[in-house]
């Protein structure tokens, strides 16, 4: 602006050039500054450095043992942990005090509690006293060091039976602040009820054997139909040490109730056996049957007293089938049909019967149209999750689990925030703990909410627990054990359980179904792949004459296709269908019109041969072959330009189904051939040829028939020449007899089953 005053050709005033100065500084400071914070191009911004944790959160302590989980009065109460300075500055004059106390009042203070990761004075317990204590001259930054704490349990204060917190806190001293703080806790609970209450809460532990699926819908054609599986994964998870191992051997001294997939029971069943793994482009033999059989036996001997739910067959995401799948025709029939063979697969391999009874939708989460499919399925009781069939009242107290929800069906509505409490990583020492410690808090806690109202509570754990999981899990209800606040129940018990007329009974809204869970369902594109490879199989079947060898493990494979394994994993997902799909189709393939080349006809009918191939180890019939003319003149079988034969053949074998035609005129006519099943469908690819028609005159008859004649003639005359010559012979006295002709080869070639030759010719 100050530029623009001045005039051309003048030098400006110094008043004007220090305003001028000015004003450039002011406006162009910030854009400098702009252009300083502003990174280089293709430079990354530079990264913050991390603030070292101060005050309580200085050191990170892991309590990861707490023994006995609940302590009787005479017991010594051990715990030991790490602690890890997480600091900039060395800690002198460190040491490690137990905290106990004060008694928490109901679920809800067990859970603010839990969520608190400082130290706050006055909320946090004291310290037990000097005497208990772990003391380090010094924890220098970045370094971890172990610590074990014992006290008898006489010495913790404890009055009234109920749930005590518990803290681990380290305190010390830094050159910032040379004055002793706590620099650190960790919190956890003590349930303490030294004796049996009068009143005890039921709990139902639910104990799933489930995995995701490792068998395809291949099979070999030998006697046995050996299985093929995805990959040998399955062997892992049942080899000692491997997750679902470990799921029978801790389960087999709890007191649990067994949720069991039938198709998990019968693929190790196949695996005990003869089977194939795919690799690359083949197979290779399993070398696991050892492995599997070991484990059915173990399972077997568990379950032969306890109870066992059998879900349906692969567990099919009943939450996919009721949002995206019930509306593809069939898809509810697949649902059916895995539920109907889920009995008899655990009775033939465990030798068990099992109630069949229960549906147990993706965490519990239901809504009507998911009850919906799980009762048109069989399902009487649909085990839902509290954190989705909320109360609508307030109650002073969890109520029991059992629900009517309708239509003579029952919601098992298991305890959310127990549920829960076994997810996550319970590999490390101080999550497992803590996550027990919980558990138990949290059950004593429900038991004196309404300690004259008896109660059953179900739990229904993550559906495929990690091996670290389990044990957690395991550990938890052994600090049950001795029944001082719960008493085991069954789940078949716990669903007949008298509802409490407080509790909701109404069903959630279809919109509160969580969106987490619905991302992960399965596409409506899956459940149109299922009907479509279905299909097929249908058509597939009405032709074989063993239908069984088919249907068995193609059915198997469409209902694997619907697992709920398969949520978050949608790709693995669709290469499964398109695996099935794919095997089909080339089994469906190896029925098939032989290629033919076009065919010449020299006379007004003959017979037209038309082969079929037969690859499969397995006969087929009931196929129908069809031939179409394009040419009304060229007719089949006296019918006009469409004729049928049927087929039969059997396996490895080839038929050739030979058509009578007929024409009254010259020319040239497209013939389709192509087979059906005897009701009509369209069976593989259509075939096509040309049958060109040269029809014979009456002046060509003629010509054929003088040349004959002369060939008639001819031979009389030869014949009767050489009868005067043998004549004459004799009469010379000559006795050798006349020279005999040798019998002709004969044509016995064996059919050839390749394609005709270019311009095949047939004669009538």
């Amino acid at each position: 602006m100050a530029e623009a005053a001045d005039f051309q050709g003048t030098r400006p005033s110094p008043a004007r050039r220090w305003l001028r100065r000015t004003a450039s500084a002011v406006l162009g400071a910030p854009l400098l500054a702009g252009l300083l914070a502003v990174p280089a191009a293709g430079a990354a911004p530079a990264a913050e450095p991390a603030k070292a944790p101060t005050g309580s959160r200085t050191v990170a302590v892991s309590l990861d043992t707490l023994s006995p989980s609940v302590p009787a009065e005479d017991d010594t109460l051990t715990l030991s942990g790490t602690l890890t300075n997480k600091g900039k500055e060395t800690i002198s004059s460190a040491e490690v005090d137990l905290r106990v106390g004060p008694r928490l009042s109901g679920r809800g203070e067990v859970d603010d509690a839990s969520k608190r990761s400082a130290y706050v004075p006055g909320v946090d317990p004291v310290t037990v006293g000097d005497k208990y204590t772990v003391k380090f001259p010094r924890l220098a930054k970045g370094i971890s060091q172990d610590f074990t704490l014992t006290v008898p349990v006489d010495k913790l204060g404890l009055d009234d039976p109920g749930v005590y917190q518990l803290g681990v806190s380290v305190s010390g001293r830094t050159t910032t602040a040379p004055y002793e703080q706590v620099l650190g806790i960790e919190r956890s609970f003590l349930p303490w009820q030294p004796e049996a209450s009068d009143s005890r809460t039921k709990l139902t532990f639910l104990w799933p054997l489930i995995a995701s699926p490792h068998v395809t819908a291949e099979t070999r054609s030998d006697e046995q139909q050996t299985p093929v599986f995805t990959d040998d994964e399955l062997a892992k998870e049942l080899a000692p040490g491997g997750r679902l191992e470990q799921m029978v051997s801790l389960g087999s001294r709890l007191p649990v109730t067994w949720v069991v997939d039938p198709d998990l029971l019968a693929s190790v069943a196949a695996m005990a056996g003869k089977y194939e793994v795919v690799s690359g482009d083949t197979t290779v033999p399993g070398k696991n049957q050892a492995v599997a059989k070991q484990w059915l036996t173990a399972l077997e001997k568990v379950v032969e007293d306890g109870k066992v739910i059998a879900l349906p067959f692969a567990d099919p995401d009943l939450a996919s089938i009721a949002h995206r799948g019930k509306n593809v025709s069939g898809t509810l029939s697949h649902l059916q049909n895995a539920s109907a063979v889920a009995a008899t697969t655990v009775e033939t391999i465990l030798h068990v019967k099992p109630s069949t009874d229960f549906a147990w939708p993706v965490n519990g989460a239901v809504d009507s149209s998911i009850v919906d499919v799980a009762t048109s399925a069989g399902a009487h009781n649909v085990i839902a999750r509290s954190d989705s069939f909320r109360e609508t009242t307030e109650l002073p107290y969890t109520p029991t689990a059992a629900r009517p929800i309708g239509g003579g069906t029952t919601a098992v509505v298991a305890d959310a925030r127990l549920s829960t409490l076994f997810d996550g990583d319970m590999s490390r020492a101080g999550s497992s703990t803590r996550a027990v410690q919980k558990f138990l808090a949290q059950t004593l806690a429900l038991t004196e909410q309404a300690p004259d109202n008896e109660r059953s509570i179900v739990v229904a754990p993550p559906r495929m627990p990690t091996a670290a999981q389990a044990q957690t899990m395991a550990r938890a209800l052994e600090g049950l054990a001795g029944n001082r606040w719960t008493q085991p129940l069954d789940l078949v018990a716990a669903a007949e359980v008298k509802p409490d007329p407080r509790a909701t009974s109404k069903l959630p809204r279809a919109s509160a179904y969580p969106k987490k869970l619905r991302a992960q369902e399965l596409p409506t594109q899956a459940f149109q792949d299922i009907r479509t490879t279905q299909g097929s199989l249908d058509s597939f079947e009405t032709i074989l004459t063993q239908p069984e060898r088919v249907v068995t493990p193609f059915g198997n494979a469409v209902n694997r296709s619907m697992s709920t394994s398969w949520r978050g994993r949608s790709l693995e997902a669709q290469q499964y269908r398109d695996a099935v799909r794919d095997y089909l189709q080339s089994l469906t393939s190896e029925v098939q019109l032989i290629e033919k080349s076009d065919v010449t006809l020299s006379g007004r009918s003959a017979t037209i041969p038309v082969t079929v191939q037969n690859k499969l180890v397995q006969g087929v019939d009931r196929l129908v072959l069809r031939l179409t003319s394009d040419n009304i003149r060229l007719k089949f079988n006296d019918d006009g330009s469409m004729a049928e034969l049927p087929v039969s053949i059997a396996g490895g074998h080839s038929q050739s189904v030979k058509f009578d035609t007929a024409t009254s005129a010259n020319g040239r006519a497209q013939v389709t051939a192509r087979l059906y099943t005897e009701d009509g469908t369209q069976y593989g690819e259509e075939m096509t040829f040309t049958v060109k028609v040269s029809e014979v005159t009456p002046t060509v008859l003629l010509v054929i028939a003088g040349g004959l004649l002369l060939l008639v003639l001819a031979g009389i005359r030869m014949y009767s020449h050489r009868k005067r010559a043998v004549a004459s012979d004799t009469a010379d006295g000559n006795g050798d007899g006349p020279e005999q002709p040798s019998d002709p080869t004969p044509d016995t070639g064996p059919e050839s089953g390749a394609p005709s030759g270019t311009g095949e010719k047939v004669d009538r």
